[in-house]
């Protein structure tokens, strides 16, 4: 770990949450301040969940809602996974769609699985489909490029202007996006073009060739936790929500149901409502930003119902989008396939299902989860710039989480890095992020 720079004295420092945001904030500030991390689950790590199960005398830790990182996008995680000693190991990321009111399905990982359905090769539709991801792929990537992606531009308009048909969209770009941002079709329609298409551009998924080595934790991805948490475990709280906060002249008070507890700064690393939720004495402007950050709940399950799953084996993807026929509001139905992504040598095949717990045959549900995610728009992307606004020491609050960015792993990573660097830690070490202020 690099020393904290300059002569600040050390401090009480609360961290509420404990996601990824809140557990890397704490590794981050722990060598000078005194860290104290807050959660209100009886278990650490947010979205790093996972699961233990025993299915016919063997054991298997199974992720169900962090699972995945690449070398390209994510410089602060890896830095911290070779900081901590924790081992990778790549995987295959790959993404298939399939209905279930006709038989169509594609892989689109491979040639070969391209065509996994051969009758593919006579649709022209599909052929259409194909000649319009090699044109966004181009035109998007141009259009980035030359500045030609207004703020105020939505990715439906976009596509709709650009004239990409039906097929493209529906059954590749925003089941895509869908399902990486677990959100719905409507909601991908809204999202803001720019920022769609920035997203995709930096992990690859404009090109055909070049792409990402994508990679899971050995082990499941809460191997990093306890070497994460170490400086600060004597102080972690499970199983203490905080009910409250009010912030003073000389520090911040929190109340929880053992009473009020002083504290020199606080780092909010929960979600932008709950955040908003807690605050006592919120103001306009954290009132006005956090508000327009907002999130929703997906429903998760794990089984090893293989019907959701594409009829053809050789369709099996890493990820997996079943066009069911819901309309545009309903967020996206996507099952991973575990066994591809952890690399898992099993008899039994590990699905993990997003919005369909409905379609799962009871008697082979494993889990049942929640996981809240953030929900992008315009107004968010205007949200998002105004951090400085309400985070830092001019009220002792600091507020921390992917949210603040793309949403992801490595996001949460980089929200805790900028905060912690308003509180004197230095990144001269750290990967050079131009999104971070120097």
């Amino acid at each position: 770990m690099r020393p904290l720079t300059g002569s600040r004295r050390r401090e009480r420092i609360a961290v509420v949450g404990s996601g990824i945001s809140g557990m890397a904030a704490g590794w981050y500030l722990s060598g000078q301040h005194e860290v104290t991390l807050f959660e209100a689950d009886t278990r650490l790590g947010g979205h790093t969940a996972t699961m233990d199960v025993e299915l016919e005398g063997r054991h298997y830790a199974i992720d169900t809602g962090f699972i995945v990182f690449n070398d390209w996008t994510y410089p602060h995680f890896r830095r911290l996974l070779e900081t901590l000693g924790v081992a990778s190991q790549p995987t295959e990321m790959s993404f298939s769609v399939h209905e279930t009111a006709r038989d169509f399905e594609y892989n689109g990982h491979s040639l070969p699985r391209l065509f996994a359905q051969w009758t593919n090769l006579l649709r022209p539709s599909f052929h259409g489909l194909l000649r319009d991801i090699l044109r966004f792929n181009r035109e998007a990537s141009q259009a980035m490029v030359d500045g030609r992606l207004p703020a105020d531009l939505t990715l439906g308009d976009y596509l709709d202007a650009g004239g990409y048909g039906d097929a493209f969209q529906r059954r590749y770009l925003l089941p895509m996006g869908a399902a990486i941002w677990s959100a719905s079709i409507g909601e991908l329609r809204d999202f803001p073009a720019r920022f769609f298409v920035s997203f995709f551009h930096h992990h690859g998924l404009l090109a055909v060739n070049e792409r990402p080595q994508w990679y899971t934790l050995v082990g499941g991805s809460r191997a990093y936790i306890p070497a994460l948490t170490a400086p600060y475990a004597a102080r972690i709280r499970l199983a203490t929500p905080v009910h409250g906060i009010r912030r003073e002249a000389d520090g911040v008070r929190l109340r929880n149901a053992a009473g009020e507890e002083h504290f020199d700064q606080v780092v909010l690393a929960c979600h932008a409502d709950q955040a908003l939720a807690l605050l006592d004495d919120a103001d306009d402007a954290e009132c006005q930003i956090l508000g327009a950050l907002p999130y929703q709940d997906n429903t998760v399950v794990l089984h090893t119902d293989t019907r959701l799953l594409p009829r053809r084996r050789r369709a099996w993807a890493s990820w997996n989008y079943r066009l069911d026929g819901r309309d545009d509001d309903a967020r996206a139905s996507v099952t991973y396939d575990m066994n591809l992504l952890q690399r898992l040598d099993a008899p039994h095949t590990f699905c993990v299902t997003l919005n369909d717990e409905a379609s799962i045959d009871p008697a082979r549900v494993l889990g049942r989860y929640t996981y809240a995610h953030p929900r992008f728009s315009l107004a968010g992307l205007d949200a998002q710039a105004r951090h400085a606004e309400i985070s830092g020491p001019h009220r002792r609050t600091h507020f921390c989480g992917a949210y603040w960015r793309n949403g992801f792993h490595e996001d949460g990573v980089w929200s805790a890095l900028r905060v912690a660097r308003g509180l004197g830690y230095d990144t001269e070490a750290e990967p050079r992020d131009p999104q971070v202020p120097a």
